[in-house]
């Protein structure tokens, strides 16, 4: 059985999923970039999701959302569905678009780490040595400065989306929220750490390249190349799934951090327990998500987050 998530309103989260068996499906061609908007603009409108970063790579997605209220995996279903079944009519691909994997979420938890998650998915492409700078990636994305005071647009497809559902808008727009953990007077400073954090990735990166004797793909042949290949890169395996980020150096947030999520992953197994055994009185913890909607069990009000949200100063 997995691991019961914590869905609190309010959490910034990373989110990121990959394409089955990591195939061009996504390749940043002008077709895919309009779908991916559209879907994205229309589930975050749907559930109430403030977008503030993305990146749409040829493989996998990234985007760094805030969930207001608490309904993140309804937003995600959506989401991926819409692009899922979009992408299948744009490349005739039959069968499934996702991997098997379950989409990474991961809570951001610090200001320091909205930072450095925000730059790691604007600067994903140079890393994965495809462009020599984020803001030359072909794809759906966002650039630093529109961060806080830009908007993403979207013309509907023409594959999949019937224009006589009112459900499908023929233009959607939706602002580039700037996050919870960040005031408004600070907007500025904010971005430009950004952009500092990703010059640091970039030029890390490029560092990288130049050690190996390697090139940068390009985004024009990013763009071109046939969405039936697959990346071909050794990804690590049995590496960590993280579910909650604090930052470099902030070893005191992790353990804090840390103790939430077991905290609450025990009271859940607790509850579940006595559930199970048909105790349906049982009051699960906070952030119970599934449980609650599937079954509708009782759920305690507090917060088990309240004390590792980002912080609004700096």
């Amino acid at each position: 059985m997995s691991l019961p998530r914590l869905i609190t309103p309010g959490t910034t989260y990373l989110l990121t999923r990959r394409a089955l068996r990591r195939h061009l499906l996504f390749r940043p061609d002008a077709e895919i970039t309009q779908l991916v908007k559209y879907a994205l603009v229309v589930s975050a409108h749907r559930y109430g999701i403030q977008v503030h970063a993305f990146c749409a790579m040829s493989t996998h997605f990234h985007i760094v959302v805030t969930d207001v209220n608490g309904v993140l995996p309804s937003f995600l279903s959506s989401f991926h569905r819409l692009v899922a079944l979009g992408t299948k009519v744009l490349r005739a691909w039959e069968g499934p678009v996702w991997g098997h994997e379950a989409t990474s979420v991961v809570s951001l938890l610090t200001r320091e780490a909205v930072i450095e998650k925000i730059a790691y998915t604007l600067a994903n492409p140079v890393i994965a040595g495809l462009v020599d700078r984020a803001s030359d990636w072909p794809g759906a994305k966002v650039l630093v400065e529109e961060i806080g005071r830009g908007n993403v647009r979207a013309a509907r497809p023409t594959v999949y989306f019937d224009p006589a559902n009112p459900a499908w808008p023929e233009e959607v727009a939706l602002r580039i929220s700037l996050p919870p953990c960040v005031e408004a007077s600070r907007a500025g400073a904010f971005r430009g750490q950004i952009a500092a954090e990703i010059e640091r990735v970039e030029t890390n990166a490029r560092a990288e390249r130049t050690q190996r004797g390697a090139l940068v793909l390009g985004a024009t042949r990013a763009a071109t190349v046939s969405c039936l290949d697959r990346a071909t890169s050794i990804e690590p395996s049995g590496t960590r799934n993280p579910t909650f980020a604090v930052g470099r150096d902030n070893g005191d947030a992790w353990r804090g951090a840390a103790g939430v999520v077991r905290a609450f992953r025990r009271a859940y197994r607790s509850a579940l327990d006595r559930w199970r055994s048909g105790v349906r009185s049982v009051v699960f913890p906070a952030g119970t998500w599934w449980m609650r909607v599937l079954h509708a069990v009782a759920v305690s009000v507090a917060d088990p987050m309240s004390q590792e949200r980002p912080s609004t100063a700096g």
